[in-house]
């Protein structure tokens, strides 16, 4: 049997209470090859306790066939210490734009943020990766690849996300162009935008639905296409990001079926 050049991955972010030994067996029974951890307060392993738990989460995750490929957590020295202990090779971040600064500056500290903590991702051998996001953050692929150019590749590393690219009206194949030479993670997930008014309001308003992965905006056949086309050997995660949230066991486990057919 040959082995796909591509791993999957979950966010376990909805599951956030459920106990370690059930949620590693849902994901094993999904069919996934490992996690991206959240990382945060609230959930399974907080930071404050990075330093002695997560080399033991990610023993445990691995006794069980699986791997935790990232954390989403943020960019202190302990959490750099924590992830190379437990070999888990990058932090995934999603930095805010501030209202008060406004996008430029904003994007240039976030540069000079990260080139100050480049000497930790050499330290310790993990990467910082920055992913875009709709609303009060970098929205897509371009501006995404503004705030990596120039930065070491080997240090700091884009998420590109399938939907948030979709929202802002990018090509996927564009995207993924814009970023390649800094990708590390590819994101899957879906959406639509969908009128929260009607007709005879005043003005429109609309919202975002998050779906399942054959039913949104983002075409994940395309995405997957040229990932092949350029040969693309890494993580995919399946953000399990849904608005019809009860509905995540069974939306998930229909889209690692449906995402494992494209590649």
């Amino acid at each position: 049997m040959t082995q796909s050049p591509v791993q999957f991955s979950v966010f376990t972010k909805p599951w956030r209470t459920t106990p370690v030994q059930e949620l590693v067996k849902f994901v094993k029974e999904s069919g996934f090859d490992g996690v991206e951890f959240p990382l945060r307060e609230g959930f399974q392993l907080e930071p404050a306790d990075a330093e002695k738990g997560l080399a033991k989460l990610a023993s445990y995750f691995a006794d069980h066939g699986l791997r935790i490929f990232s954390v989403a957590s943020q960019t202190d020295e302990r959490i750099f210490s924590a992830c190379a202990e437990a070999g888990i090779p990058s932090i995934r971040i999603m930095p805010a734009i501030s209202h008060e600064e406004g996008y430029l500056q904003s994007v240039a500290k976030l540069r000079k943020h990260l080139e100050d903590v480049s000497h930790l991702c050499e330290q310790y051998g993990v990467k910082v990766s920055v992913q875009q996001h709709y609303g009060d953050f970098i929205p897509d692929s371009s501006g995404l690849m503004h705030l990596l150019q120039d930065l070491n590749p080997n240090y700091v590393g884009a998420v590109w996300d399938c939907s948030h690219d979709a929202l802002a009206g990018q090509q996927p194949e564009f995207g993924l162009d814009i970023v390649w030479s800094h990708l590390h993670m590819v994101n899957l997930k879906n959406v639509f935008y969908t009128r929260s008014n009607g007709p005879e309001a005043e003005q429109a308003q609309w919202e975002r639905h998050f779906t399942s992965g054959r039913q949104g905006m983002a075409s994940w056949e395309r995405v997957a296409a040229y990932l092949t086309k350029r040969k693309y050997e890494g993580v995919i995660c399946l953000t399990a990001e849904y608005t019809a949230e009860s509905e995540v066991d069974r939306l998930i486990r229909d889209d690692i079926r449906y995402a494992r057919t494209l590649f």
